[in-house]
């Protein structure tokens, strides 16, 4: 990826400094850091959800429609080709 120095950060420093001000400066970083927080949380929530394994319950509901879906599909075409 890419790594940030200490100029840079003194770069960046100085830019908010300038932008917010020293008495907003504070408040700003706050803001930025609970919204850093929330979206590595909405990340790890969201990878758990990927790498989570459905229930076999799930997977055999899935599979029972599967069959039912696939013998209703086959009376279909047995009356459109009959």
């Amino acid at each position: 990826m890419f790594s940030i120095g200490m100029p840079e950060l003194i770069l960046v420093f100085v830019v908010a400094l300038l932008i917010f001000g020293p008495r907003k400066l504070p408040e700003a970083g706050r803001m930025l850091g609970k919204a850093m927080r929330e979206f590595k949380k909405a990340a790890d929530d969201f990878r758990e959800v990927m790498n989570h394994e459905p229930s076999h319950e799930i997977v055999k509901e899935v599979e029972e429609k599967l069959k039912e879906n696939e013998e209703e599909l086959k009376k279909e075409g047995k009356g459109l080709l009959g």
